[in-house]
């Protein structure tokens, strides 16, 4: 069992526990509503769908996301980590594999519904399954990545949950984050816009959108655009300048698509 770390300078323990509360908020609150879209799919005939495949994936991975909130917000709550080193390697790979599967399963809705809405063809079981396994097989690769040595999972900086190592700042976590980031956030962000804007130009003259095309793409990029920042001024200059409240953005809550899908 892991003992307390002592708090960096400038946080205290209030606001260690005011971030607890809010992942304990956001956890329960991410679960119970990615599980009744879960649930409805199951228990609904009618919403099986090929289309309807794609958000039920993507429910899976914000219910996976909230899970790791859960753990960290127990452990924020314990003021301490309580699983060990191998529980640390887990549990960063789990956020991050599900975080991953999150982003790029965003831009498959919405590349699933630029299908549905602007080529006149229904969706087909023989493309969703595939795209939905490519989704959560190409995160997991990412993901496991760090523990085959290419980046790194380590403690954040009040030592309660684990997440991707941007301390370093060496080649290694430079050379990975940049990668990553170009398939992971840039690719997906780029098929989510395109996706969307197409949509708008063929329903302009009617004047009416089936979904809302704007929604999305601002989710992702308020989502994820703060931790994106983060780790890439971690990999141009000294991460230590950045006090602790603002490195605890990465664990603090991001919304999720498929919860209003």
């Amino acid at each position: 069992m892991a003992a307390t770390r002592a708090l960096p300078a400038g946080l205290g323990e209030l606001e260690v526990l005011a971030v607890g509360t809010v992942l304990l908020m956001e956890a329960l609150s991410g679960i119970s509503l990615n599980g009744l879209t879960i649930f409805s799919f199951c228990k609904t005939p009618d919403l099986r769908t090929p289309s309807n495949l794609l958000v039920l994936s993507l429910a899976l991975a914000d219910t996976g996301i909230s899970l790791n909130a859960l753990v960290a917000a127990v452990s924020s709550l314990l003021r301490r980590w309580p699983h060990g080193s191998e529980g640390c390697q887990v549990h960063g790979f789990q956020g991050f594999a599900t975080a991953l599967a999150s982003i790029c399963g965003s831009a498959a809705v919405a590349w699933g519904r630029y299908h549905h809405y602007c080529t006149r063809r229904q969706l087909a079981w023989d493309t969703a399954i595939p795209l939905v396994l490519f989704v959560w097989m190409s995160s997991a690769f990412w993901a496991s990545l760090p523990l085959m040595g290419w980046g790194h999972y380590d403690y954040e900086p009040v030592g309660t949950c684990c997440t991707l190592d941007y301390s370093r700042g060496d080649r290694n976590f430079i050379s990975f984050l940049f990668t990553m980031a170009f398939f992971n956030f840039l690719v997906p962000l780029f098929i989510t816009h395109t996706s969307y804007r197409f949509m708008e130009q063929k329903f302009s003259r009617s004047g009416h959108l089936p979904v809302n095309t704007t929604l999305p793409g601002r989710m992702l990029l308020l989502g994820w655009g703060p931790y994106a920042l983060l780790y890439l001024y971690a990999a141009i200059a000294d991460v230590s300048f950045i006090s602790p409240k603002l490195q605890m953005v990465q664990i603090l809550p991001k919304p999720k698509e498929s919860c209003t899908s």
